[in-house]
């Protein structure tokens, strides 16, 4: 039941693959961070501003957040760093590589058999 219609977007592909789940949520969890820090700063400033008795507890909480959102984001980079270790790019022994080794050594093989005069390990079979 074709209408002919287009369709309301086209999904195009991913110029980079999706992060990991764990580190997709570290990150979320840095970036939640980072932002209370700076409303926290922020909240900071102004009270220093105001001369308000608020200011200097403020500012000890900013010092705070900010060691903890460096935490956060370091998090970010151990588990990124961790993931990749752990399931990252997958080494395949089987690779090209080793297929083309195997194939000079089957025609070096071969090349021995012929100038022996001897036949295959098939066509012994078949004698």
């Amino acid at each position: 039941m074709d209408t002919g219609r287009r369709p309301l977007w086209q999904e195009d592909p991913a110029a980079r693959p999706r992060l990991a789940e764990p580190v997709r949520t570290a990150a979320v969890r840095a970036v939640i961070i980072v932002a209370v820090t700076l409303i926290q700063a922020m909240v900071a400033f102004l009270c220093t501003l105001a001369g308000s008795w608020l200011a200097f507890p403020a500012v000890l909480g900013t010092v705070a957040g900010t060691v903890v959102a460096t935490w956060a984001v370091l998090d970010v980079w151990v588990t990124r760093q961790v993931w990749v270790q752990r399931h990252g790019v997958q080494s395949q022994p089987s690779s090209t590589a080793r297929e083309l080794r195997r194939e000079r050594r089957q025609a070096r093989r071969q090349q021995r058999r012929d100038s022996r005069g001897r036949p295959a390990p098939a066509d012994r079979a078949a004698a």
